[in-house]
Formats: structure tokens, C-alpha cells, sequence
């Protein structure tokens, strides 16, 4: 190398290459930080990612052409609640107001629910265990899947028969493989006949999503009681029409409630839309702090970096003289430690890249959490971890690029 003026680029990436070879733990050690960093990025955002396709999928799943009429809406702190406690609640007049009101509408149901239910059989119980009193309508529009029996009926609510679906973990946990269907299940205490059992949903983030009963909406009522404000569920004709659908609700409601045009509306709204965008403001929030303590691994590894560079810069000070004084320019000397810096930051991209992504697969693994691998971070991770070599590369390089050839010569 001492015999050449210039350098190409691919023979400072060689140069770099070697040097971390030949010094494993100094390198190890320069480019932890890195490492740490792209590392972390790369597992939140497959996290992150996953969990909001997860979500997107398997939890908010209501249609485009779905939306929903409620007391309260998403409570997102405890003003919200507050508040929400202060409006009217809506009753099953309400809901049938709307039923028969709206002409826009392609299906309007009731529901109640309630997450603390005990489910019996024999001796075995479950609890925890979501309650749901809904309309035949409701369970059409929530699209819910059976693996076999049926669903509930218009008769079933008109005669608020004992009867419910169950989810897959009741079956499960409870009837050990029997056939559940036209077997009574103690539900709180009370009786009910199993007519129908639902595919198997799995778990969302460690909860499972089959710990559930559905009951026609009558018969939830004379078991727990109405003083509950129910939720409306309505289906619009088509995803395009939900707009209209909406507008056409909330002055029905709104006459309901007698509220004048200056008035703000007294209860909510929530479409898919809105849930999905509730979710993603709460990731973000979450992958914002991630992305914040990375930054710092990122900018602690480009100072150790800066720092080897400037060891190297003095360990080769010699050879630096002697490439200029053959005449090497000023631009070669700064472009190669340039290089070399760069080189070393996106050998710890690269394996921060590698260590993300066996994380999140590890993680989802032996976890319930989601991940999902794209193609985007990766770009950014091993993107980022170059440039932070390049930027912390300027000061040695160019420390090393403004060296006296005479000076450097003399250097034992």
C-alpha cells in the first residue's frame, strides 16, 4: 500500500475489513453500540408492525362498512371518562328508533357486554370470561365464525331463550373434547344450552380471544340487568356509503337526544378507521421512545468509532507521509479514512440488522407478541448505521488528511 498514491474505493473497504480482523475485540467493542442500536430498531418496528397488521386483522376487524353508536366511544384518559359518564345512555328504544328510522342502513343491532363472567360444567369452571347479549343482527354484522352449530335467531331473542355460542376455550377447557352442542353450561349461575361453538381465534398480546359467550340480546338483559348502556351496531350498504350512513344516524340520535344545532353531540361514533388510528397513536408513541434510546446507542457508537479512527489516524501517521510524499492528494487521504469509516459502522449495521430480526423471530417465538419483518427498516437500519461511520469519520479524516508529509515521516 506504501507504494501507491491513490487508493480505490473497494481497496479502502479492504484496509477497513482487515483492520477490524485483525483487532476482533477492539472492533467488538467499536461497534457495540451500533449493533445495540440498528438492533433495536430493527426488533421494535417488526414488533411495532407486526402488531399493528395483528390488530388491523384479527381485533378491529368490524368492515369498512361497519360503524359503531356508544355512550362513551374510546376512552383514552380519565377526563375522557368523566365526561363520558355525564351523557345519557342509550337504551333499547334508542336502538330500535334507529332500526326503524334509518333507511340508509343495511343492518342495525344492539349489544351489551360485560368481561367478568364465570362459565361451569360439572366441577370445571372458567372465568374472566367476556359475556356478550347481542341481536341475531349484531352477531351478521361482527361476522361471527362458528366451527359448528348454529347461531342464534330471531325466535331465540323474541323468547329470551337460554340459549348461547361459546368460544373455543369453554370447549376446550370444559367439555374436554366432548360435543358441547345441546349441553348446559352454568352461566354466573344460570342455566344455558351451548347451540353454537366458534372457530378458534387464538391470542392477541397473551389474551385470549376464545374466552367468550354470546346470548340473544333478551336474554343478557333479563340476566344482568338494562341499567348498562347498550352499543349500537349499524352496517352500511356499501364502504362508500358509510359517510351518508353516519350522517343519517347521528340526526336520528341527535333528534333522540333533542339537541339543538349549536349543540355538540352527547355520545360517539367509531368506525374501523377510527380504532386503527387510536392503536397507531399508541404504537407510535411507543416506538417513538424506542426509536429515541436507540438514537443514543447510535450516537454513543459513532464517538467510539470517531475515537478508533483517531487511534488509527496516529498508529498509521507514517504511511500517510509516505503515500504523500509520492503524491497521494489531500482528497485521497480524506476520501480512504472516509471509507474505512463508513465500512466499520455498516459491518455493525449489518450485524444489528441480523441480530434484529432473529430477536423479533425469537421473541414471537417463544412469546405471544407479533412481529413482522419488512424490507423498509432494514434499508434504514443499515442506512443509518453508515451514515452515523460517515459523520463521525469527518473529524479523523480529516485530521488525517491535513498532516504534513515531512512531520509524518519523522514519526517513529
Amino acid at each position: 500500500m506504501a507504494g501507491k498514491a491513490h487508493i480505490s474505493f473497494f481497496e479502502a473497504v479492504r484496509i477497513a475489513l482487515d483492520s477490524l480482523w485483525a483487532h476482533k475485540l477492539r472492533s467488538l467493542l467499536t461497534l457495540l453500540g451500533v449493533v445495540i442500536g440498528v438492533t433495536s430498531v430493527i426488533a421494535v418496528v417488526s414488533f411495532v408492525d407486526g402488531a399493528n397488521r395483528y390488530v388491523a386483522e384479527k381485533v378491529f376487524n368490524l368492515g369498512t362498512d361497519v360503524f359503531l353508536v356508544s355512550r362513551a366511544g374510546a376512552i383514552t384518559n380519565y377526563k375522557e371518562y368523566l365526561e363520558s359518564q355525564q351523557r345519557p345512555k342509550f337504551t333499547y328504544i334508542d336502538y330500535a328508533t334507529v332500526r326503524d328510522e334509518c333507511h340508509l342502513c343495511a343492518s342495525v343491532g344492539a349489544g351489551l357486554s360485560t368481561g367478568g363472567g364465570e362459565v361451569k360444567v360439572g366441577s370445571l369452571y372458567l372465568k374472566d370470561t367476556n359475556v356478550r347479549g347481542w341481536t341475531p343482527s349484531v352477531t351478521r354484522i361482527y361476522n361471527v365464525e362458528l366451527a359448528y352449530g348454529r347461531q342464534i335467531t330471531e325466535a331465540d331473542e323474541q323468547h329470551a331463550s337460554p340459549v348461547c355460542e361459546v368460544g373455543w376455550d369453554i370447549v376446550k377447557d370444559l367439555f374436554a373434547g366432548a360435543d358441547p352442542i345441546g349441553q348446559e353450561v352454568r352461566l354466573d349461575g344460570l342455566p344455558c344450552q351451548v347451540i353454537g361453538v366458534g372457530k378458534k381465534l387464538g391470542s392477541v398480546l397473551g389474551q385470549s380471544r376464545d374466552n367468550w359467550v354470546i346470548l340473544p340480546f333478551s336474554t343478557y338483559e333479563h340476566r344482568y340487568g338494562t341499567s348498562d348502556s347498550i352499543t349500537i351496531w349499524v352496517k352500511a350498504r356499501s364502504a362508500d356509503a358509510i359517510s351518508a350512513t353516519m350522517d343519517a344516524v347521528r340526526q336520528i340520535v341527535r333528534g333522540l337526544r333533542h339537541l339543538s344545532y349549536n349543540d355538540k353531540d352527547n355520545f360517539a361514533m367509531l368506525t374501523n378507521q377510527a380504532l386503527l388510528q387510536l392503536w397507531a397513536g399508541i404504537s407510535s408513541g411507543f416506538f417513538g421512545g424506542t426509536i429515541a434510546l436507540a438514537s443514543i446507542s447510535l450516537l454513543v457508537g459513532g464517538i467510539v468509532i470517531m475515537n478508533i479512527m483517531l487511534v488509527s489516524v496516529t498508529e498509521r501517521t507514517r504511511e500517510i507521509g509516505v503515500r504523500k510524499a509520492i503524491g497521494a492528494r489531500r482528497s485521497d487521504i480524506l476520501l480512504q479514512f472516509l471509507v474505512e469509516a463508513g465500512t466499520v459502522s455498516a459491518v455493525g449495521g449489518l450485524i444489528g440488522i441480523g441480530c434484529g430480526v432473529m430477536l423479533g423471530k425469537l421473541v414471537s417465538w417463544v412469546t405471544p407478541l407479533p412481529s413482522s419483518i419488512e424490507m423498509w427498516p432494514i434499508l434504514v437500519g443499515f442506512g443509518v448505521s453508515t451514515f452515523v461511520g460517515l459523520f463521525f469519520g469527518i473529524y479523523p479524516a480529516s485530521k488525517a488528511s491535513r498532516l504534513s508529509p515531512i512531520d509524518a515521516l519523522h514519526t517513529e
